[in-house]
């Protein structure tokens, strides 16, 4: 399916490995000109050489901590007029909430709230002006249903959710839309460093605590990042222009509602 995005500028944060590198390598397919982050330069440039060498496409990595000013300044120095932006970043480590002091907390929403909203506020403009913008932000399954150990990162990204509920309406009439993906399991470096903690606050084995996680998804199985990739892409397509506001669970019916 041709996307109609070919030659479209995407910045995808958090793109090194992941879930973010799944997206980067889905809109690099579709055609993109990509740009590439990650605060580790050289893992960073490593993927970007791979990505080109993959799919043809043009490829910019820039190192950067988006969560600083400094950060944000270098990703619009290389794309000042992204046509799509992917907010995506690691959430705050598995914690019990017990021992999340105030320094933590600030973190935690500083990431996954105040700095998607920050990039979202430096490119919508231009994305209105043109008549085309696709933001798609990575949230998390933890804003709908508790995960053990995610209480930070389900709030944060709940306040982001519900931040970007208005937004998403007030930009829509330009062709400009605002969707988040609520990844339930995926196979993830991510993924794993939480089942490794899990598994050692119950006292069991890491592929007992796997076996476990995935027997409570109806598909029985922890979701694959390409899979996942791809459901991004298509929210940034030419052809999702009527999908804005929405927040799509991708977690193979781990949540369990009727609406």
């Amino acid at each position: 399916m041709d996307l109609g995005i070919s030659g479209r500028k995407a910045i995808v944060c958090g793109s090194s490995r992941g879930l973010g590198r799944a997206i980067a390598t889905s809109l690099a397919r579709a055609g993109c000109v990509v740009i590439v982050n990650g605060i580790d330069a050289a893992r960073l440039a490593e993927r970007a050489e791979e990505l080109t060498a993959e799919t043809g496409a043009q490829v910019i990595p820039v190192a950067a901590d988006v969560t600083t000013r400094d950060g944000q300044d270098a990703l619009f120095a290389a794309c000042p007029d992204p046509d799509i932006l992917i907010t995506n970043a690691g959430g705050p480590p598995f914690k019990d909430f017990r021992e999340i002091d105030r320094e933590a907390m600030l973190k935690g929403v500083t990431a996954n709230m105040v700095t998607p909203i920050e990039l979202i506020q430096r490119s919508v403009d231009g994305m209105v002006e043109r008549r085309f913008g696709r933001i798609v932000n990575i949230t998390s399954v933890s804003v709908k249903m508790p995960v053990f150990g995610l209480d930070l990162s389900s709030g944060a990204r709940a306040g982001l959710t519900a931040f970007l509920a208005g937004v998403s309406r007030s930009v829509a009439h330009a062709n400009v839309t605002i969707n988040n993906i609520l990844p339930g399991y995926f196979d993830t470096d991510r993924y794993r460093a939480g089942i490794d903690a899990t598994a050692k606050a119950q006292g069991v084995s890491h592929d007992e605590m796997h076996a476990a996680r995935v027997a409570t998804v109806p598909a029985r199985r922890a979701g694959d990042p390409a899979e996942f990739g791809d459901a991004a892409a298509f929210l940034c397509s030419a052809q999702a222009g009527y999908i804005t506001g929405q927040n799509l669970l991708l977690d193979g019916g781990l949540f369990q509602s009727a609406f």
